[in-house]
């Protein structure tokens, strides 16, 4: 699973402003762009991005494989047809081209999960939105960054017992239930514990926050972002 490394590559050394800027300017041209040609040129872009956080591909596209599923499974039900010729190609090109600009998406992100700290992300959304909505949405963002790789374990520890349990040898339906009983109750049990954390280390709106820069460096990630929103809006 990805996460936050430290190392000295180029995307570690900017500021997160303005890579989360270059991640809305990448979402927002590639959600206007769907044509091959442009997707293309995202395509390398994205994987310049991912050569700057030093993510090589297929780690990212194994951290990001539960999403393929549901990915590969909209150009394939759009192909199908009531009636003959029962499969038209033509009618999958359309929704493949939107989940591969899904896939460019996520593969940006990666390179942003990598080189940077949650505390970091956590900062530059308060610097960015002022005053309580900020603060709410920088702690929402801190938190679930730091939940979810613990509700993927959950979600592992749980297979592999219930598979020590001769538990494969339940119906489909049944292994699923029991999986997703269980880890909605540790989710909920986490989530009590958490409360009673921040309860106990006296959670405030303002905490001390890293200090954030910009640097010559910030500069071509800034004008990259700027390049993006201004394709999409020409």
């Amino acid at each position: 699973m990805l996460a936050y490394e430290p190392d000295d590559t180029l995307a570690h050394r900017l500021d997160p402003r303005s890579k989360l800027a270059v991640q809305i300017g990448f979402a927002v041209a590639a959600i206007v762009h769907p044509t091959p040609r442009a997707l293309t040129v995202l395509t390398l872009l994205a994987l310049a991005l991912l050569w700057s956080a030093r993510v090589s591909i297929q780690r990212a596209l194994v951290a990001y494989r539960f999403a393929f599923p549901l990915l590969l499974a909209a150009p394939l039900v759009s192909a199908i047809t009531i009636g003959s010729p029962w499969i038209d190609p033509r009618q999958a090109l359309e929704p493949a081209l939107a989940s591969y600009r899904i896939v460019l998406i996520l593969l940006v992100s990666a390179a942003y999960i990598r080189s940077t700290p949650v505390r970091a992300s956590r900062a530059a959304i308060q610097r960015t939105f002022p005053g309580k909505p900020g603060q709410l949405i920088g702690m929402g963002v801190a938190l679930v960054f730091r939940f979810l790789p613990l509700l993927r374990s959950d979600l592992r520890t749980i297979r592999d017992a219930s598979a020590a349990r001769l538990g494969t040898e339940r119906g489909q339906l049944e292994r699923v239930t029991h999986l997703g009983t269980v880890a909605i109750e540790r989710a909920f049990r986490r989530a009590d514990r958490l409360s009673l954390a921040l309860q106990a280390r006296c959670f405030a709106w303002n905490p001390t926050l890293p200090p954030l820069s910009f640097t010559r460096l910030d500069a071509p990630a800034l004008a990259l972002a700027v390049v993006l929103v201004a394709s999409a809006l020409l």
